[in-house]
């Protein structure tokens, strides 16, 4: 099934749910309003429908591949990645002054989420170009933002992130990886990165590594980590690339899924075999602070990959689709004179809604999100900054857990809509779910996001910004409950429930992260999950709201309309729910998670 992107869905959720024209009345952006963002998504779709898309099974079949210690990527990839630069995509929402557009992050996200629903191993390339730029922009010194930021901007160059080694997964403190200070002022990197994506490619004429590695004399644990820029090739003072740098390609993996996206083992100081010189690597911003900085890109690349689940689902949902109003098996159930096309039968039916109204809530919740980080970083009072800046970051986790475990889900029922068929590779649904299960772990794993969620974003202000969300929340269940419609009404009376609960949550965790560690911790994941769907249901309530009072208007696509309105109370139906049983595991408490010793299990 070819991919179709949901443009409609798009446009409605950035005018009616993430307010464009408030974005665009952000100093710097006033001409990025609606009818900005509908022309620049109409052409993202044009490209990656016709482009990117079409590379995507290919991709799976013949994946990167390495020889010599160069990868070759999947056939077609290096065109369209030419194209995608040519186009200016990477540059969406990086400054002008460097070479991008300047646009809202809130019109790049739906970009994003294009290109990642078109081909996510694909998409993984400028995804860690993104995290790259925006280190550097804000650590870089301005001879490092004047030398890469433009070629990275431009598609030149590419960039990666460098974090993970054998022994240190995503605990970072472990990094062994050395820097040795040179009397020019740059340093020698020394050591192994490993899941290092895009870390070898044949796309663009260079590859900026960014690097955590640890000084001489640092002290131990995270804050003896400082940042290194280290190019593939050397460039000069005008950023033309020449002699290659100490770092190669040992190894590509071989994964369950994103299998053209070639992730690297790379060696720094070893010479293809031999004890080498080292790299030469350019201290970003102060040493010891290499994690903080990085953090910037993380950020960045976790809502990423939020947008990755939101991307992959759609993709899921649209194949699953197709299947089912081709497949004709069995009759209706109601009777009927011969086999009809499976989207007739109701449990096929409750799988598609379950999979729509999935995918629709989380799309909704990012692009809130985005728009909030736009008001956070451009808004002109300086106290609602800060107020939405805390709200996007308590958002993030949530964007990236809980949108990525969705995914799985809304993949794992697209094969069982396909029955037998989703179980052969050949239809494309196995594919979707493969590519899935990293989802929730790469850029920091589902416990990492729920326990930063308890903690930094809880627990530490007291529920003072979770509280504040819920506020509007319950604003919302009120505006719902008033509406005139019955489903609207219903809608209201199961999101004020939802929220209730969401907010007795809060309150527990509050009560018991000091008092109890384990407990707080051992209940992030359903804390977590909980205010995925009420957050969800929140911003499904409110399209249907925005739905029903474009309905008056006598040009209105009313179909669609009203489709937004079924989705919103189905979610808060049959997937809400869900919400209060979350709750009572984090009432519950860790009690029984850890009861058993060690030698039980």
């Amino acid at each position: 099934m070819s991919y179709v992107a949901p443009l409609k869905d798009m446009l409605f959720v950035l005018r009616h749910l993430a307010g464009i024209d408030r974005v665009a009345s952000l100093p710097g952006f006033a001409d990025a309003g609606y009818d900005t963002a509908q022309a620049v998504l109409e052409e993202c779709a044009k490209f990656n429908e016709g482009v990117v898309a079409p590379l995507n099974r290919g991709g799976d079949i013949e994946p990167s591949t390495l020889a010599a210690g160069e990868v070759t990527t999947s056939p077609g990839f290096r065109e369209a990645f030419r194209q995608f630069a040519d186009g200016g995509w990477q540059g969406v929402q990086h400054p002008e002054e460097f070479g991008g557009q300047g646009l809202p992050k809130l019109i790049a996200t739906p970009c994003m989420e294009m290109l990642n629903s078109a081909n996510l191993s694909f998409a993984l390339c400028p995804l860690l170009t993104d995290g790259a730029i925006e280190a550097l922009l804000v650590a870089g010194s301005q001879a490092q933002k004047q030398l890469f930021v433009p070629n990275l901007i431009s598609g030149a160059w590419t960039g990666t992130m460098n974090l993970t080694e054998p022994q240190a997964g995503s605990d970072l403190a472990l990094v062994r990886a050395r820097a040795v200070p040179q009397a020019d002022g740059t340093y020698r990197i020394f050591g192994q990165k490993i899941f290092i994506t895009f870390g070898e490619h044949d796309m663009a004429g260079n590859i900026v590594h960014l690097v955590l590695a640890r000084t001489p004399d640092a002290p131990e644990g995270v804050k003896g980590i400082s940042l290194f820029v280290v190019p593939k090739f050397l460039v000069d003072a005008g950023g033309k690339p020449g002699q290659r740098n100490d770092v190669w390609c040992q190894s590509i993996e071989h994964k369950l899924g994103i299998k053209a996206s070639p992730t690297a083992v790379l060696i720094y100081g070893d010479d293809k075999g031999a004890v080498g010189p080292g790299a030469i690597g350019y201290l970003v911003g102060e040493e010891n602070r290499g994690l903080e900085y990085m953090f910037v890109m993380m950020n960045s690349a976790r809502f990423a990959v939020g947008m990755q689940g939101v991307a992959l689902a759609e993709r899921a949902y649209q194949h699953a689709v197709g299947h089912a109003r081709e497949r004709v098996q069995s009759r209706d159930v109601a009777g009927s004179s011969g086999p009809v096309a499976i989207i007739r039968h109701p449990d096929v039916r409750r799988m598609l809604m379950t999979m729509r109204a999935l995918t629709e809530g989380a799309r909704s919740l990012a692009y809130f999100a985005a728009a909030l980080s736009d008001l956070g970083h451009h808004g002109a009072d300086e106290a609602a900054r800060r107020r939405d800046s805390a709200a996007y970051e308590f958002l993030v986790p949530i964007v990236k857990g809980w949108s990525t475990e969705m995914s799985i889900e809304v993949a794992s029922l697209g094969v069982q809509v396909h029955g037998g068929m989703g179980f052969i590779e050949e239809t494309g649904a196995a594919q979707f779910y493969r590519d899935a299960r990293i989802l929730t772990i790469y850029e920091g794993t589902t416990a990492i996001q729920a326990n930063d969620l308890i903690g930094r974003k809880t627990a530490r202000d007291g529920g003072a910004v979770a509280r504040e969300i819920l506020a509007q929340v319950r604003e919302t269940a009120s505006a719902l409950a008033a509406d005139g419609d019955a489903r609207l009404g219903a809608i209201g009376v199961r999101l004020a429930r939802a929220a209730a609960g969401l907010e007795a949550s809060v309150d527990a965790i509050v009560a018991s992260f000091k008092a109890d560690t384990h407990a707080a911790y051992g209940a992030s994941v359903p804390y977590l999950s909980q205010a995925g769907l009420v957050l969800c249901g929140w911003q499904l309530g409110r399209a249907a709201l925005a739905a029903r009072a474009l309905l008056g208007d006598p040009v209105a696509d009313r179909g669609f309309l009203e489709a937004k309105i079924a989705t919103a109370q189905f979610f808060a139906e049959h997937l809400l729910p869900r919400a209060a049983a979350h709750g009572e595991a984090v009432a519950a408490g860790a009690g029984s998670t850890m009861a058993l010793d060690e030698s039980a299990f």
